[in-house]
């Protein structure tokens, strides 16, 4: 299978996205919230358009693919494991994509989270083309592959490294997302921001989790805003989080903001707890100094568009570390 009609496959692939009468995928989304309640059905719909829509057009996928000369040559037969995250619907799909886009074989586990809709996909590549079904290879325990890509935790990832270190590998640990607000936000841009901290439940790398603000910020147009996802407390897991982390600020004492469904509360961890969202002030005119070493995205002032970190182009790897480029290599 030559890198054209790899790209022609892909696209096929985006193609069955589109249909509306497509009766296998709805299906699989009914299959997949069964099975994991995180997954609702409007995040759902949110990830696979977001992957039709940028990673698998036609000429997104042949200006991605044309940026690595490497990947027109013949396929090596190089086998890849890959250990994918579950955290967010389809969240292991684009390094199944890059490790066919450059000719290797996909060995990979699925998190048991998110086994429905990559075994959708995965299917629906065999039907496009029967030569998938050598090519992309389903293993509880990973062995005898050439390099792997492995996403988790900090804790999964020591074992990561302990298992696949002697191997060329790329590890993937925990990483969140802040944003810096200058005070003059619109409207639109807050709608927007609080799409990138609350969409899939806030569980995503791209998730902001923490928000820098001038010191004097008006919170209440950004609480306004928020309050849209205040539906999330109808899902009695999220509710539960919810409760209890009201109760430790409660018990704390400590000064907190409430929509009715998710908490604000001054921390300096970028990290938050599952139904808050953490503040710091910063001296306006003086940017603040980020340490970036678990941050995936910066939006906002000096940073990406509100709006960007929940729809990445196939060249926004995560961590920063060109998965193509590492994948193009092995031969």
């Amino acid at each position: 299978m030559n890198l054209q009609a790899r790209i022609e496959h892909f696209f096929t692939l985006g193609n069955l996205f589109f249909d509306p009468k497509n009766e296998a995928l709805q299906l699989a989304k009914q299959k997949a919230f069964q099975q994991n309640s995180w997954f609702l059905p409007v995040f759902m719909d949110h990830a696979i358009t977001q992957i039709r829509d940028s990673f698998l057009s036609l000429d997104a996928l042949k200006h991605w693919a044309s940026q690595y000369p490497s990947l027109y040559n013949a396929p090596t037969g190089k086998k890849i494991g890959i250990v994918m995250a579950g955290n967010i619907p389809l969240v292991g799909f684009h390094d199944l994509l890059s490790t066919l886009m450059a000719g290797h074989t996909a060995v990979v586990k699925l998190s048991s989270k998110d086994t429905v809709l990559m075994k959708y996909v995965i299917e629906s590549l065999i039907q496009i083309n029967p030569v998938f079904q050598e090519l992309i290879i389903e293993q509880e325990q990973l062995k005898n592959c050439d390099a792997y890509i492995a996403t988790g935790s900090n804790n999964t990832g020591r074992y990561f490294e302990q298992y696949f270190g002697k191997y060329p590998h790329i590890i993937r640990k925990n990483k969140t997302s802040i944003a810096i607000l200058d005070g003059q936000e619109s409207k639109a841009a807050l709608d927007l921001l609080a799409d990138d901290m609350l969409l899939y439940f806030g569980m995503g790398c791209r998730n902001v989790t923490q928000i820098w603000v001038p010191e004097g910020y008006d919170f209440i147009p950004l609480l306004e805003a928020m309050k849209k996802y205040n539906y999330l407390g109808d899902e009695h897991k999220y509710k539960h989080n919810y409760d209890y982390q009201l109760a430790l600020l409660m018990m704390n004492r400590q000064f907190y903001m409430d929509t009715g469904g998710i908490l604000l509360s001054e921390n300096p961890s970028p990290f938050a707890a599952l139904s808050q969202i953490h503040y710091q002030f910063y001296t306006p005119g003086e940017i603040p100094t980020i340490d970036s070493s678990e941050i995936q995205c910066i939006v906002g002032l000096n940073g990406i568009s509100f709006g960007g970190p929940q729809k990445p182009s196939l060249s926004d790897y995560a961590d920063g570390v060109d998965t193509l480029e590492f994948l193009s290599k092995i031969q």
